[in-house]
């Protein structure tokens, strides 16, 4: 089995070789030849490349930046990255430095951002790889000292609060911090390239505070600019703006959920808009077993059998990211749907496969949880209460990456 190469991942990611479906199931020859894995998420990239494109449609000729923050929402931070590179993007996102020296590290050179810090963050090592760093206040000075120990000016991007509440200078401050930067750029410590900040509720686009957002940043933009920055972007859209506010694109988006082909909108689902999810994952039936009628099931007996059933096993659990509290989640086995019942353990969880079934052809039987040919990310948010955002980016490292081109379904290649 072949790794694909993925930065310091290399054994998290394994060839689509390794996943080809087989035709039957219950084969000796099959069995024999091919690996059974209990558990992967699989990441087409095909798919990501797609998304780029679609987005690149609706954003002409703004540039698009793509978000690999969370290695990459889960998908594989320096596979997606590449895949969105070729596809068009022309920039990369992150919110850690440790995540953007990562990329580096990985031979990607192009535009890359990180812009979330504390007194510990690298500054010199990220002033030396080229990565661009948002300043909302106090960093301006630590991010000035350490380009004048490396020796080179830093770019930064100049991040205003229009309204969310959490990182970027408060209108109040943003006068001084605009002085502050001008001094340093006249030292030749830094140079701002760009102003940005970051919406609060675009996902709920019936809501006024994304105009007043807008408004509040063209404000910051023009004091910028007034002050004598030539800036290469400005940049406020993320996927939710991306999709149904042009007048949000500027120079550039921040294509984040959308570049892993899922919607940010409840009841729109991401194929409305033209995007392709990129992650289906998947299982196998661990243990079929029949029950009689009355059996309780899983920690707190929180689920009893109302005739007598088979009970399937799953092995994967909240050590693997799947949420403890989605009870009633849907999974799809031989392309039926079966729901999730009792509470999911760590490693392992279990369905009801009603009262008549042939156990040979579940036992060892591929399960869907999400993707491809199966349930919704969506679907499994909604039972867990949550977002699909956290579904994703909550797959834990236990659970191999498979990185594929195409539907994997038919060819695994």
């Amino acid at each position: 089995m072949a790794a694909a190469k993925c930065g310091r991942w290399d054994d998290w990611y394994v060839s689509a070789q390794s996943i080809q479906k087989p035709e039957n199931p219950t084969s000796e020859q099959t069995l024999a030849t091919t690996p059974r894995w209990e558990r992967r998420a699989i990441v087409d990239l095909a798919n990501v490349r797609e998304n780029v494109k679609r987005v690149a449609e609706l954003v002409a000729p703004a540039k698009i930046m793509a978000v690999v923050k969370a290695d990459g929402y889960g998908h594989g931070a320096v596979a997606v990255g590449r895949a969105a590179l070729q596809a068009g993007a022309t920039w990369l996102g992150c919110a850690h430095v440790t995540e953007a020296m990562k990329l580096r590290e990985a031979g990607l050179t192009a535009p890359l951002l990180a812009w979330l810090h504390t007194e510990g963050t690298p500054f010199e090592e990220a002033i030396a790889a080229n990565i661009d760093l948002a300043v909302s206040g106090w960093e301006l000075d630590y991010v000035a000292r350490a380009a004048e120990a490396a020796a080179l000016p830093a770019r930064i991007h100049l991040k205003i609060d229009t309204g969310l509440g959490r990182n970027g200078s408060t209108p109040a401050q943003w006068d001084a911090l605009l002085g502050r930067a001008a001094s340093y750029q006249e030292e030749g410590l830094l140079r701002v390239v760009g102003v940005f900040s970051h919406l609060a509720v675009a996902d709920e686009p019936e809501r006024p505070e994304t105009d007043e957002q807008l408004v509040a940043f063209g404000e910051a933009v023009a004091l910028a600019e007034d002050a004598g920055f030539d800036l290469e972007v400005r940049h406020i859209a993320n996927t939710p703006a991306i999709l149904t506010r042009p007048d949000a694109h500027f120079d550039m988006v921040r294509l984040g959920l959308g570049l892993y082909g899922l919607s940010p909108f409840n009841g729109e689902s991401p194929e409305s808009f033209g995007l392709r999810p990129a992650m289906s994952l998947v299982s196998r039936m661990a243990n079929v077993k029949r029950v009689p009628a009355g059996q309780r099931v899983g920690y707190g007996l929180r689920y009893t059998t109302t005739e007598d059933t088979y009970l399937g096993l799953v092995p994967m659990g909240y050590a693997d990211g799947i949420p403890r509290v989605a009870n009633n989640a849907p999974v799809s086995i031989n392309g039926k749907t079966y729901l999730v019942r009792g509470t999911i353990a760590m490693d392992q969880f279990v369905v009801d496969l009603g009262p008549d079934i042939d156990v040979d052809e579940f036992l060892g039987a591929e399960v869907i949880l999400f993707g491809e040919g199966g349930p919704q990310v969506t679907e499994w948010a909604d039972a867990a209460g949550t977002i699909n955002y956290e579904v994703v980016t909550r797959i834990s490292p236990r659970v191999p990456r498979f990185l594929v081109e195409g539907t994997w379904g038919e060819s695994g290649e």
